[in-house]
């Protein structure tokens, strides 16, 4: 028995019906919840870094997960290892290889080879890939990445729990 609410149920591979539609007041608090993550943990990184454009996939990662929290390509774990592996990996092209076209392809490439080979495809962290080996500036992003991709992991795994807890509650 799923004890998930109809409104959030996901779609499962190789069904072919749409997700279901939420109310306009839904369907603007699922694109809310993501949106504020992310402009909080912006807000976090811009104390430190002014590399604003290095985080933009996160707010694809952070939708995807509120979307759809039960596919596999939208786990903490999944998130976390494939953006982190992306930032890695584009961080490694562009000190190898400076910013550029030859720096962002390999980038893209090996991350979407490792996704697969490790089964961690997120496709947002393509895009972490690429931001990096354009334009990395230093090691201190990265680390500041994995921080914010921490944030995000923390705070969706807080709302699950709290999801679990309302569920668990509500049937008493």
């Amino acid at each position: 028995m799923n004890n998930q609410p109809k409104q959030l149920e996901s779609i499962k591979p190789g069904n072919s019906r749409k997700r279901q539609r939420l109310t306009l007041q839904g369907e603007f608090a699922l694109a809310s919840m993501p949106t504020l993550v992310i402009l909080t943990v912006l807000a976090l990184v811009e104390v430190l870094s002014r590399q604003r454009l290095l985080f933009a996939s996160l707010a694809s990662s952070a939708f995807l997960i509120y979307l759809d929290p039960q596919h596999g390509t939208n786990t903490v774990r999944t998130l976390v290892i494939s953006q982190m592996l992306a930032a890695t990996i584009g961080l490694l092209t562009y000190l190898a290889l400076g910013p550029g076209y030859l720096s962002a392809g390999s980038a893209m490439i090996l991350t979407i080879v490792l996704m697969i080979l490790l089964d961690v495809v997120h496709p947002p962290a393509v895009a972490t890939s690429l931001s990096f080996a354009l334009k990395a500036g230093n090691e201190n992003n990265l680390v500041l990445f994995g921080l914010a991709v921490g944030i995000i992991a923390t705070l969706v795994l807080l709302e699950r729990c709290a999801l679990w807890l309302l569920t668990h509650y509500s049937r008493y």
